[in-house]
């Protein structure tokens, strides 16, 4: 099989490897069509974890079950499924409280598994049984279904937040996950919702946003927002690995307001500085979101089935496997929100 194999820092190759065996007690899956994930691209350019090569990468999965272990009897070959990365232990003090994604010993397909960027993936048993493959709906594609991963987690996080009818919710960042939080917090029942939006306002702009607003200049932006909703937001949701933004959301809340990171920091400058007066005094709550939760795929499948979210929009290109780095550069460039690969492509 061809398989696009992380081979170190901005390193990729493509190779050709056996096809993997179907492991005892898994199933392995032909991929159809695998997302480029801000992850992805963030580890190409920064390394894997520990250091880590000779790796596949990819983990916005979706393909059809080509064989099955025996004792396997949920899947059988043929059917089509989604997969996401999350792999929980089990056992830690999180997971036995149903906390999945907060797991102490959390494992990732594309990291500490091989991943999606391939024709093939293998899923071992502790994947089926601790991990996230769900069956596509019928009449859904392999494209959407491969995007249900990234909706997972704004889901999870809007649900975790009890964001609903009658908020106001302004969300900072403007690339894919910023324009999922727009979308999903509308069918949730926000009264009004607001983006800021920066180097994809142009890919931004075709979903139709009401309040659609430049964030070059801050000051100016959050005037601009003010003019809007009134003294605050209900809801800031920082959509973007960026401290600034993350500062910006506490002048954009309302009092008794709350303040969602969604994105972390990059890992050589993880510290930000937020004016811990106005969270005390506006009694302002600061919260993280990250991943979702044991049925954080099937919410997602189910949201994209009811068309609560423009999967259309979102998917701008699709690549082969030997222009992935291409596929990363043009979300780089601004020029596309995401892009898929098709591991069959030439």
């Amino acid at each position: 099989m061809k398989a696009a194999v992380f081979k170190g820092i901005e390193h990729i190759e493509i190779e050709s490897r056996a096809i993997p065996q179907c492991p005892e007690g898994g199933i392995l899956v032909r991929v159809v069509s695998c997302g480029i994930c801000g992850g992805d691209i963030r580890n190409y350019h920064s390394g894997l974890r520990n250091g880590m090569t000779g790796q596949i990468m990819g983990h916005e999965i979706a393909g059809e079950v080509v064989e099955t272990a025996d004792g396997v009897d949920r899947y059988a070959a043929g059917d089509r499924v989604a997969l996401a990365p999350d792999v929980s232990c089990g056992e830690c003090y999180y997971c036995r409280r149903g906390m999945v994604n907060l797991c102490d010993s959390h494992r990732m397909l594309g990291t500490h598994f091989p991943g999606g960027f391939a024709q093939y993936i293998a899923i071992p048993k502790i994947v089926l049984e601790r991990g996230f493959v769900e069956h596509i709906p019928g009449d859904m594609s392999y494209d959407y279904a491969a995007f249900a991963e990234p909706v997972s987690g704004v889901v999870a996080c809007q649900k975790y937040n009890h964001i609903s009818y009658g908020d106001t919710v302004v969300v900072i960042g403007d690339g894919p996950v910023g324009c999922l939080h727009m979308e999903v917090a509308e069918a949730r029942g926000a009264f009004q919702t607001v983006m800021l939006a920066r180097g994809r306002i142009e890919q931004a702009r075709k979903f139709g946003f009401e309040h659609l607003i430049c964030n070059k200049n801050e000051e100016e932006a959050t005037k601009e927002v003010k003019a809007i909703i009134g003294p605050g937001a209900d809801v800031v949701i920082c959509a973007v690995p960026n401290a600034s933004a993350q500062q910006q959301a506490l002048a954009l809340v309302k009092k008794r307001g709350r303040v969602i990171i969604y994105g972390g920091l990059p890992k050589d400058r993880p510290m930000t500085t937020l004016d811990s007066n106005k969270i005390h005094y506006n009694e302002i709550m600061v919260l993280g979101a990250f991943s979702y939760s044991a049925v954080g795929l099937e919410d997602a499948l189910k949201t994209i089935h009811a068309g609560k979210v423009s999967t259309d929009k979102y998917l701008s290109a699709k690549v082969p496997l030997d222009k992935i780095v291409e596929g990363m550069h043009m979300v780089e460039r601004g020029e596309a929100l995401k892009v898929l690969v098709d591991p069959w492509a030439s």
